[in-house]
């Protein structure tokens, strides 16, 4: 009995394609209307598109909550190419090998998703989705905006949720909820969790959780974390690695 091993590329992909670029700041005082809040969100997305290319390494951990035999690490080097082109190379692996299947099907799936033509339909934007507004949070000492996130289309990439909108620079810092269509009858839900942060001066996903409920076999989780990130001229020097985010979870 075979079960699917591309339960989690959705996750993945919709936080790639929301937040690229350099991390931008602009002041703002006061409350906004909601729709005043989504324009801004969308502008900030379609200013901080990457122009450059660069390179980051990510730490993936896959684990079954009723089957140790599940649990593997892999470790993988990610080259991204704008405006539409990314490689990868897995460094390394340990424990089982579904693991490592797991990881090349997100990063395959990564790659089809970056195409130019893909890129639209997994947007943060009014085309895919409907807002709500919820409040207004504080989220790792920043203030944001938390919105409601309802898919407009029953779509692999679009997440049916809540996301987190930094109130003074309009980048999404958290993103969390269910995909939006199951693309398995082995999974009765996947849940995910995909956090942003400022790396080397750019705004990128630095951290994904994505849980799925797999029939039989309970539960099995995913996530990964940034280790390193190199701009350009780094990629092609032989100067040591920026590190981050060393801590272990």
């Amino acid at each position: 009995m075979r079960v699917s091993t591309g339960w989690i590329m959705t996750g993945v992909s919709v936080g790639l394609l929301c937040c690229f670029g350099a991390a931008q700041h602009t002041p703002y005082n006061g409350a906004l209307p909601l729709a005043e809040i989504i324009e801004a969100m969308e502008k900030t997305q379609a200013r901080t598109r990457p122009h450059v290319s660069y390179q980051v390494i990510r730490e993936y951990r896959l684990s079954g909550a009723n089957d140790s035999s599940a649990n593997s690490e892999v470790v993988a080097e990610v080259d991204f190419r704008p405006p539409a082109s990314k490689a990868y190379r897995i460094q390394n692996s340990s424990g089982s090998k579904r693991g490592q299947q797991v990881v090349r099907r997100v990063l395959d799936e990564e790659i089809e998703s970056s195409s130019t033509s893909n890129q639209a339909g997994a947007l943060l934007s009014r085309e895919n989705y409907d807002f709500t507004y919820i409040g207004e949070v504080t989220l790792d000492s920043q203030l944001c905006y938390l919105l409601g996130l309802k898919p407009k289309r029953r779509e692999e990439n679009l997440i049916s949720g809540r996301v987190w909108i930094d109130q003074h620079s309009f980048l999404m810092r958290q993103i969390e909820g269910e995909v939006a269509k199951i693309p398995s009858w082995w999974l009765k839900k996947i849940r995910v969790k995909l956090q942003f942060a400022d790396i080397g001066g750019a705004w990128l996903q630095s951290q994904m959780e994505a849980v799925a409920d797999v029939r039989i076999f309970g539960p099995h989780t995913l996530t990964s974390r940034v280790l390193d990130y190199r701009p350009a001229d780094e990629v092609a020097s032989t100067r040591p690695r920026i590190r981050f985010l060393d801590r272990k979870p």
